[in-house]
């Protein structure tokens, strides 16, 4: 019989971190209940965006939100604001993630984000300790982007990054419009794009999230903190050639696009290092057809996933990349068709957040180990508005987006504790600009 979330996380905690209101078994009986919302066979959760199980997450979290203390809305976009007044008014300190997953995906990709959140929340409960600014703890719509292939709509509904047409354009796999999705999940398109917020309610926004790599393992620690967020640009590649019977048509002549796709392939994985040691370039999904053993194929389709932290390196990547593509065409014959699918500029945390949360982590005796976040999160669309912040927790295996995702107990608190400091420390910080 497969162990319980719960039973596994509080297996190897003795409680030595629960201390100044947080609690180890509350986050735990948390993640563990929300494990249960869309649960796969193996273990993992199926909750995607806009479904019934993402909104009963979503549900969830409201209610553990009012029991502590904090007002709770929904906007338009789906997503949940739990406010906490402070001692005077001005810009919120925000913090949260999301729950929706991709398939069969794991317990901790965003769970964790808005949980510890909450758990800052419920320890200042707890021992009695008032903000000087306002608090939101929220919880952001398909940021997966798992159904629609359009992720973190819900951050970039909020900061108004998002236009009617795109929206309309949005389909899932079974033939759905974004429409039609939400408006069976209690909302309308218009209510969808009036969730953009003045930029100015909002001054500083953090996220914990998974590392999903497995660097902070390697390394014995158990958090880290976040320089940048990779900008990620999508190059469409379409190689087109003459379709022909495998068997008749001789080697000499042929126009075969599947050769000219495989060099490339091949080609991209090496040109990321020429340009910088944290760009990277990825070729993950490739439609050959007509898809024929038999068949010479007649066009192959691919998408290059290119990421880096530096605008510039990024860019330069991305014309080498196209260079790439074309000589591999000529060279076998065939032509290629080249589509920037889209773009999306890095996101740096600057210099004077990374040293506040250098100093938090000091202090709670952690070795302050910057890492890069390869991947997208909610954080990267806050981030081009406001202020921000994130602090990595240690992923066992560097394993995500899997049932076998997994983060310690005692990791998971050391990133609450390393949050709540932080956010103690910048609310007053915060209060004393406005002031």
């Amino acid at each position: 019989m497969r162990e319980s979330v719960r039973d596994r996380l509080l297996a190897g905690y003795d409680g030595t971190a629960d201390r100044d209101g947080v609690s180890g078994k509350r986050l735990a009986d948390r993640l563990a209940a929300l494990a249960l919302i869309g649960e796969t066979e193996d273990g993992g959760v199926n909750r995607p965006g806009f479904s019934a199980e993402e909104k009963l997450a979503k549900e969830q979290v409201m209610e553990w939100m009012r029991e502590a203390g904090l007002d709770v809305r929904m906007d338009g976009a789906g997503n949940v604001i739990g406010r906490l007044e402070g001692k005077a008014d001005g810009p919120a300190f925000a913090a949260g993630s999301h729950v929706d997953s991709v398939p069969n995906g794991g317990n901790f990709d965003g769970p964790l984000g808005v949980l510890s959140a909450l758990e800052v929340v419920e320890a200042w409960k707890e021992t009695g300790y008032e903000p000087p600014v306002p608090v939101e703890v929220i919880i952001f719509s398909e940021e997966e982007g798992s159904r629609f292939g359009a992720g973190i709509m819900g951050s970039q509904a909020m900061t108004g990054d998002l236009g009617r047409e795109a929206l309309s354009a949005l389909s899932d796999s079974d033939g759905n419009s974004l429409e039609k999705v939400i408006s069976a999940y209690g909302t309308s398109m218009d209510a969808f794009l009036e969730a953009a917020r003045d930029p100015k309610e909002i001054g500083f926004y953090a996220e914990i999230h998974i590392e999903q790599g497995k660097l902070l393992e390697q390394a014995g620690l158990p958090a880290g903190i976040v320089k940048g967020i990779a900008g990620p640009a999508w190059l469409n590649a379409i190689f087109r050639g003459t379709a022909g019977h495998a068997g008749n048509t001789p080697m000499i002549g042929r126009r075969d696009p599947l050769v000219a796709a495989g060099r490339f392939v091949h080609e991209v994985s090496s040109l990321p290092a020429r340009f910088s040691d944290t760009a990277v370039a990825t070729v993950g999904k490739l439609n050959v057809s007509p898809n024929g053993a038999n068949v010479i194929p007649e066009e192959v389709a691919l998408t290059v996933d290119i990421r880096d932290l530096d605008k510039d390196a990024r860019d330069g990547l991305v014309r080498k990349v196209r260079e790439t593509a074309e000589l591999c065409a000529a060279e076998a014959g065939v032509e290629v068709e080249l589509n920037l699918a889209s773009s999306i500029d890095p996101v740096p945390v600057t210099d004077e957040v990374r040293e506040e949360l250098a100093q938090v982590f000091g202090q709670a005796g952690i070795r302050p180990m910057e890492l890069m976040s390869g991947a997208g999160h909610d954080a990267m669309i806050l981030g081009r508005h406001v202020p921000m912040a994130m602090i990595f927790v240690k992923s066992i295996g560097g394993i995500s987006h899997n049932p076998a995702e997994w983060s310690d107990l005692d990791d998971c608190i050391a990133a609450v504790h390393l949050l709540k400091r932080f956010a103690e420390k910048r609310m007053e910080k915060m209060a004393g600009d406005e002031g």
